[in-house]
């Protein structure tokens, strides 16, 4: 009898424990795929808990976060505080990470390319079309830079990676900014596009004289097919992508005065000797009313409170411990709970 009475408590606390366990779905942002990958996975041991997310772009994300046909949502685009006053939306940041300007030039080695943010925006206005080309020769003297076509690579679908690519566009090459401006879409004048970072990095790796933008962590699951490209910041130096010149930018964000903007920042080409200059937080999106909130909530809490190690171990930037607590905070405020 006791043994059957404690196989029966054990059926009953499994039961429970399966009664009580929720799921909820989010979408969008590909940037922090990789980190997305590891919380989840974490945390439904942790909890029995699932959470599943779906990599589509940050532009679907919102979009269907809007729409509320997902739980929450995730973009590298910040909204203003206007629009998601529009679409009855918060935002808050969970992590920042860093994009890499990855080429494929036969006989050019990781690090060894040099470039300009003109350069950048000269090969993506089509102005700049073969690797020999004076202006990028005149840049790196020591290179044999072979005569071969530049393919520009770039996302096809509505892309935060893109709204923060294009928004450092915007801030070192005028005529970016007066001719195309910066979005998760904008009108590409060459190149090919690739779907998601994924699709980019692919498209890099095979293609010969391909150049694209791809999240930080993209570049170091494939940093032995992908070459990285050293740039020059807004203090004039050299600085390649490494966690050391990511953190170092990552300090140039004012938090506190993002704060009275519902957490909205650019954070592209920051001041600083050391500080690499594309990168940008990444932001979770919450539908305001929707039933689950209080579950993405719980995700969230447990993020911040434990989703440091996985972030580190991909090489984001982790928030500082201020800006979490005033994340919270910011939940209370607009009387959520959870």
């Amino acid at each position: 009898m006791k043994l059957k009475q404690v196989l029966a408590v054990a059926v009953f606390a499994g039961s429970l424990q399966g009664a009580m366990a929720w799921t909820i779905t989010g979408a969008g942002s590909t940037f922090i795929y990789p980190a997305m990958q590891r919380w989840t996975l974490h945390f439904k041991q942790a909890t029995g808990n699932v959470v599943n997310y779906q990599s589509i772009g940050s532009g679907g994300g919102i979009l269907q976060v809007t729409k509320r046909t997902v739980d929450f949502g995730a973009s590298d685009a910040p909204l203003k505080p206007a629009e998601l006053k529009k679409r009855h939306l918060i935002q808050w940041p969970d992590a920042i990470g860093g994009e890499v300007m990855a080429y494929n030039i036969p006989g050019v080695g990781n690090y060894q390319l040099h470039l300009t943010g003109k350069q950048i925006c000269d090969i993506y206005m089509g102005k700049v079309r073969y690797w020999d080309d004076p202006e990028i020769k005149a840049t790196n003297p020591k290179l044999n830079l072979p005569h071969i076509p530049i393919t520009p690579v770039h996302r096809a679908d509505g892309s935060g990676t893109t709204w923060i690519f294009t928004n450092y566009l915007t801030k070192v090459c005028p005529a970016w900014a007066h001719k195309i401006g910066f979005n998760t879409s904008v009108a590409w004048p060459v190149g090919v596009g690739g779907k998601g970072n994924e699709g980019v990095t692919n498209y890099v790796m095979r293609i010969r004289g391909g150049i694209g933008y791809i999240e930080y962590a993209y570049y170091k699951q494939n940093q032995n097919r992908l070459k990285a490209a050293v740039l020059e910041n807004k203090a004039g130096w050299w600085v390649a992508p490494t966690m050391q010149t990511m953190l170092a930018a990552a300090k140039q964000a004012n938090w506190k005065e993002a704060m009275k903007h519902d957490f909205y920042m650019e954070l592209a080409n920051p001041p600083g000797k050391y500080s690499y200059p594309i990168e940008g937080p990444t932001y979770a999106l919450l539908p305001l009313g929707k039933s689950t909130n209080s579950y993405v909530l719980q995700f969230y809490t447990w993020v911040f409170n434990h989703g440091d190690a996985d972030l580190r171990a991909l090489d984001y930037i982790t928030l500082p411990d201020f800006l979490k607590k005033d994340i919270m905070a910011s939940w209370k405020k607009h009387g959520l709970s959870w």
